[in-house]
């Protein structure tokens, strides 16, 4: 989990220069996602969500909007089928729907996120 956070905050802040490497090495996170922890089931656990749906919960709505915001799609259908389809599921659970964030606030907090952290020491 640690380690996808750290390529998902590398993916968040790559540069156009530095976005192909950290796009790899997202997609390669997520597939290990789906191929060794999803499998074949709806949710982590199996047919109902779980604490490991919760806890990756995060990408079914947050990454979506990171997507939009690095401008690259990687959760698609034809790149990672079976964890893009655990997102749509996901978010159509009445408890997690209920309680989506806005996607255009989600948005524009990245963008304030980015600009602090991609800020120079000595601006801080």
């Amino acid at each position: 989990m640690i380690m996808q956070r750290l390529t998902f905050f590398a993916f968040f802040l790559s540069s156009e220069e530095d976005k192909e490497k950290t796009t790899k090495q997202e997609l390669e996170a997520l597939k290990i996602i789906q191929d060794q922890a999803l499998g074949d089931k709806k949710f982590f656990g199996g047919n109902r969500i779980g604490l490991v749906d919760l806890s990756f919960g995060w990408l079914s709505h947050w990454f979506e909007s990171t997507q939009e915001f690095v401008g690259i799609k990687i959760l698609e259908p034809k790149t990672l089928p079976r964890l893009h389809q655990w997102t749509v599921d996901l978010k159509q659970e009445p408890v997690i729907k209920e309680n989506l964030p806005d996607s255009k606030r989600l948005l524009a907090h990245f963008e304030r996120v980015k600009k602090r952290l991609t800020l120079p020491k000595n601006n801080q």
